[in-house]
C-alpha cells in the first residue's frame, strides 16, 4: 500500500486506441520492473552499509520507490497490461548488485545511487516522450516519480556519493537497456 496517493487519482479516465493502450501498458511495465529493481538495489545497499545513517537513508528510499511500485501496478491494471514476468530476476540480480556497492563502501555506494537516479531520471523523460498524448494518468506519475528519483540522486551525492568512474557508468546503462527492452515485452 502506498504511503502517497497516486498522482493519477484526480485525473479522470483517458481514451486510449487499443494500440496506444498497449503501447503505454508496456512502458508502465518496464517502469514498475524499473521499481522492483529499485527495492531490490536499496535493499541491497542497506544490508550492506557500512553507517547507519546511509542503511537508514536507503530505508527510507526504498519506502518511496514503493510508492513507485504501486501506483506503476495500478495504472498497468488499469491500461488492462501485466507486470514483467521477470520481476523475480529483476530482483534477484538488483539485489546481489545492491549489496556489492554496498560492500565497496558508502561513498561508492552513495555514488551508485546517484548515477541509478540521474539515469532513471533521464529513461523517465524518455517514457514521458514516448507516451501517447492522452495518458495524462501515466504521465501524472510519472512526473512525480521523476522528481522523487531525481529528488534522491541528489541526497546520495550531498550524502557523500562520489562519481563513479565511466565504465561502471557504461555498464550500468547496457544492464538497464537490456532491462528495459526486455521487460517492455516479457
Amino acid at each position: 500500500m502506498p504511503a502517497r496517493p497516486s498522482p493519477a487519482e484526480t485525473l479522470g479516465g483517458d481514451r486510449l486506441a487499443d494500440r496506444e493502450r498497449r503501447h503505454a501498458a508496456g512502458l508502465m511495465r518496464v517502469n514498475h520492473a524499473g521499481e522492483v529493481a529499485a527495492q531490490a538495489l536499496y535493499r541491497g545497499q542497506g544490508v550492506a552499509a557500512g553507517r547507519a545513517s546511509v542503511r537508514a537513508a536507503m530505508q527510507r528510499s526504498a519506502a518511496e520507490e514503493n510508492d513507485h511500485l504501486a501506483w506503476c501496478e495500478r495504472r498497468l491494471s488499469e491500461l488492462g497490461g501485466r507486470t514483467s514476468l521477470l520481476n523475480p530476476l529483476w530482483y534477484a540480480g538488483s539485489f546481489v548488485i545492491g549489496a556489492v556497492a554496498g560492500l565497496a563502501g558508502d561513498r561508492w555506494s552513495l555514488g551508485f545511487v546517484a548515477e541509478t537516479e540521474r539515469q532513471v531520471v533521464a529513461h523517465l523523460h524518455d517514457h514521458l516522450r514516448r507516451l501517447p498524448d492522452a495518458d495524462a494518468r501515466s504521465r501524472a506519475i510519472l512526473r512525480q516519480m521523476q522528481r522523487d528519483e531525481a529528488s534522491h540522486g541528489q541526497r546520495a551525492t550531498r550524502a557523500g556519493g562520489i562519481l563513479l568512474p565511466s565504465p561502471v557508468r557504461a555498464a550500468m546503462r547496457l544492464s538497464s537497456s537490456l532491462m528495459t527492452r526486455t521487460a517492455y515485452w516479457i
